[in-house]
């Protein structure tokens, strides 16, 4: 029977997804704690990212043998136990080895807890509960800076904030555990590594992905960036600047709410090329800028601006070849793996030019490709004009 009892368990696997954002605001207090150079820390991003780019497509093959419920308990096993490594010990090593376990888990429930609503739930909800996931998994994002800075402040120790969400996790498992979900085995037949890699050769869909990648590391990118350049350019300490990651997701939050509605009245296309110029243009200017709430409205405006635009990539892609449905997921899932790429290469050139202009340079670049990926003549899915 499928009820809110089974419902709720694995929508709750949404909000230990948003674990994987807290590696925005570790990098500014890991990079403190260990002196880190903005190249070191950059690589910290690349640990819980990489992972989408090695194992997310042999896990969907995997999870068609073991299942979905089974695959999403191994998820939040491995999110678990890197969140609380930390507690054990806590050196440069542990920090790297406890993210690469938050990635591995993260990619594990993005592949499997989607899936695993369909056992759950009616089919004509799938949408709706679908975005409800989104915005649980954003509400998370948006919690994570503001416990790190509350344990920084108030235990004068961040690292405390690991325990806590190795709690939450533990709670997550324990649920989904004793949660009786009844999987239907469809015989459906699994492709191959190759042939998913293969789809690659058709242009629009290589372009599509490269814009997936450009808008993850984007999107990773600024939740790094936002406190560094706060506490570079308005000086702030970095407690008051982890909070600048959290007006981040907050306005993400908002901006994926309001895009289900602007994209059920707008064209896609038209959507995307007219909030990456907005991007364009805030991403240009918030170097400049040295009051701290004219950064933080201007990072709002881009969050907002690319909340939506990963669907919105993901659906062309889709609507490309939509005989390959189940391929093109997988690829673009794949993609996400741009979130280890992007980061350290904003590391590398912050550190070539001494500050964060080398940051916003490598940011720029993604957000100039994907305005000039937005004016490809993809497969038209609406006929709206505007």
């Amino acid at each position: 029977m499928k009820n809110k009892s089974k419902i709720l368990p694995v929508l709750f696997g949404f909000f230990i997804m948003g674990f994987c954002d807290l590696v925005g605001v570790s990098v500014t207090y890991a990079k403190d704690y260990f002196s880190w150079s903005e190249t070191q820390a950059g690589f910290l991003p690349s640990m819980v990212f990489i992972w989408f780019l090695l194992i997310s497509i042999p896990i969907s093959i995997w999870m068609d043998k073991k299942g979905r419920k089974t695959i999403s308990l191994i998820g939040l096993l491995s999110t678990f136990i890197g969140m609380l490594l930390p507690l054990l010990t806590f050196t440069q090593t542990a920090c790297y080895i406890a993210f690469a376990l938050l990635g591995i888990g993260n990619t594990i429930l993005q592949v499997s807890l989607n899936p695993l609503l369909t056992n759950v739930i009616a089919e004509g909800k799938l949408s709706s509960i679908m975005t409800a996931g989104q915005f649980i998994k954003a509400l998370s994002s948006f919690v994570g800076p503001i416990v790190a800075g509350f344990c920084s402040v108030y235990f004068n120790n961040w690292i405390l904030m690991f325990p806590i969400f190795a709690a939450i996790t533990l709670i997550s498992g324990i649920w989904l555990f004793f949660t009786p979900i009844n999987e239907k085995d469809d015989k459906r037949l699994t492709s191959s590594f190759y042939q998913v890699i293969s789809l690659l050769k058709n242009k629009t869909i290589c372009l599509l992905f490269g814009g997936i990648i450009c808008i993850v590391g984007l999107d990773v990118g600024m939740n790094v960036f936002t406190p560094k350049l706060l506490i570079e350019n308005a000086e702030l300490t970095k407690e008051i600047a982890s909070y600048g990651t959290s007006w981040y997701f907050a306005a993400r939050t908002l901006g994926t709410l309001c895009g289900v509605i602007l994209l059920a009245k707008f064209s896609e296309i038209y959507y995307y090329r007219i909030n990456m110029f907005i991007v364009l243009i805030a991403l240009s200017c918030i170097y400049w800028i040295h009051s701290q709430y004219i950064i933080l409205l201007l990072v709002c405006i881009i969050a907002f601006a690319i909340s939506s635009i990963f669907a919105v990539i993901y659906s062309l892609a889709l609507h490309t070849l939509p005989y390959k449905t189940n391929e093109i997921s997988g690829l673009m899932i794949t993609g996400i793996s741009g979130g280890s790429i992007i980061p350290p290469l904003m590391g590398v050139c912050a550190d070539y030019t001494g500050s964060q202009s080398g940051s916003i340079l490598v940011m720029l670049i993604c957000v100039i490709y994907l305005i000039l990926c937005s004016f490809h003549k993809f497969k038209t899915i609406h006929t709206k004009p505007y």
